[in-house]
């Protein structure tokens, strides 16, 4: 039997293997395997898998790394390169598009989890503001600047601009923190303290702000985090 023949029949075991099994039971390798089958058509996919994972450490890791690095594997080309970095963005598309059907946010909790996927799997910090009308309606999120929050490229001025053209009653902001914990720094409340006054001044609410990291999120005002005065409760 040529080796074609054995590679197809193994691509097709494992297809189906997924369909009827899903990926609970397979191996980090077999998942890369799997999923570089529709990106390298001719080409046995197992060692490359491998690979991937001898270089960056983990699944995780794989799916996180740059298109050069990425592309610096032997096997990979082109088109594993775009399949590989895909799955993270699609991922993020998908979680943002399930938070969207939910419209009206009660409370903070609510927010937290619909900010959450906007930043999942982002490699650079990037602030979004969440924009609600006076029933908790979501009116629009959108990203107003990238960068640390107190960096320059986030403009005090674009959020209460944001916020006023939505015609916002309350606000919410969220940052990532790609490669530290959600833990906000005292930087990160002093900005905000300074984001709370500016809004203030145009009768809009900042009612809280979130920082993610790793999945997992940070409410400053249930870390009891206040903006007027920058104190704690």
């Amino acid at each position: 039997m040529s080796n074609s023949s054995i590679h197809t029949g193994h691509r097709q075991r494992l297809k189906q293997r997924f369909l009827t099994q899903g990926l609970d039971q397979f191996t980090d390798v077999q998942a890369l395997e799997l999923l570089l089958f529709y990106a390298i058509p001719q080409k046995d996919t197992n060692p490359i898998a491998h690979e991937l994972l001898n270089r960056f450490g983990s699944l995780s890791r794989v799916l996180e790394a740059g298109v050069e690095e990425l592309k610096q594997v032997p096997g990979i080309g082109e088109h594993g390169t775009v399949l590989l970095k895909l799955i993270t963005e699609l991922s993020r598309f998908y979680q943002v598009d399930c938070a969207q059907r939910v419209q009206v946010l009660g409370d903070l909790n609510d927010c937290g989890a619909y900010l959450a996927p906007y930043l999942y799997g982002r490699p650079n910090e990037t602030v979004f503001l969440l924009c609600l009308d006076a029933k908790c309606k979501v009116l629009c999120c959108r990203a107003v600047g990238e960068g640390s929050i107190n960096a320059a490229a986030v403009s005090v001025r674009k959020i209460v601009e944001t916020a006023l053209q939505a015609n916002a009653t309350t606000v919410v902001l969220a940052h990532n923190h790609p490669s530290g914990v959600a833990v906000p720094s005292e930087e990160d409340i002093r900005t905000t303290c300074r984001i709370f006054a500016a809004l203030a001044a145009v009768e809009v609410h900042l009612a809280d702000h979130i920082v993610v990291a790793d999945g997992e999120y940070v409410s400053m005002a249930q870390s009891g985090i206040r903006f007027d005065g920058y104190r704690y409760y």
